[in-house]
């Protein structure tokens, strides 16, 4: 199994998804937010969604974290390098859920995932997927540098726009 590493920002950890994690999960899944993200899903769609995160990790050998608040482990969010079959290319993804919008936390796991794919993972490019009213994750991209350059047409998810995110030689500049 790969070993799944563990992140910290100044507020935040990101770490591997647990079953603990399943019931914010499953009320993010259920609720009229998770519709951006292929939502609403039942709670046994969203249980299969979860596991099918933890699969990302050992049929990829990179994820998304559940991420979580260093202060109290309260899980947050879920934020990484992100590829399942059928996407164009690798893609920094971020789902908030519900209550904590609004206060800064994908940028700043985004920023520590990014990190990461472009250091361990030897990305040298990624992009973010977003669906066209999701005006929340377009300001994600743009607080990250990310430029909007298409679109993209998912087979389930519909109509997305491509946002490219600098690649490492540009961010070092």
């Amino acid at each position: 199994m790969t070993p799944i590493p563990t992140l910290t920002t100044d507020r935040l950890i990101l770490r591997a998804p647990e079953a603990r994690d399943f019931p914010p999960f499953a009320a993010f899944y259920a609720g009229p937010r998770s519709h951006f993200v292929g939502g609403p899903l039942t709670r046994e769609l969203a249980w299969r969604m979860l596991a099918m995160e933890i699969g990302q990790w050992q049929l990829n050998g990179f994820g998304r974290w559940i991420v979580a608040r260093r202060d109290s482990d309260e899980p947050v969010g879920l934020v990484g390098p992100y590829m399942p079959d059928g996407w164009p290319e690798g893609e920094l993804g971020w789902d908030l859920f519900d209550g904590h919008e609004g206060q800064g936390y994908a940028t700043e796991a985004a920023l520590a995932a990014r990190a990461f794919a472009y250091g361990p993972l030897g990305w040298t490019t990624a992009i973010s997927l977003v669906k066209p009213a999701n005006t929340g994750s377009m300001a994600v991209c743009r607080r990250l540098g990310a430029r909007h350059e298409g679109e993209f047409t998912h087979e389930r998810h519909g109509t997305m726009q491509v946002w490219r995110h600098p690649g490492p030689s540009e961010l070092a500049a």
